[in-house]
């Protein structure tokens, strides 16, 4: 029964500083600007490549 108290003790614990920590840090980052997007079209590239080879795959798929 006190082994189950204190593992409920520290579930608490823990949670409470998951909940309490993250929101101290972001004061501090609140004031940095966010990093400018970037793309180059790789992405894009990369996207186009993985569709091209999925249709290659089905189409291997119904032609056996």
């Amino acid at each position: 029964m006190e082994v189950a108290r204190l593992l409920v003790v520290l579930a608490v614990l823990a949670l409470t500083l998951c909940m309490i920590l993250p929101s101290i840090r972001a004061d501090s980052e609140a004031h940095s600007p966010a990093p400018a997007p970037t793309s180059d079209g790789t992405t894009i590239d990369q996207g186009i490549a993985y569709a091209l080879m999925l249709v290659a795959l089905a189409l291997t798929y119904l032609i056996h």
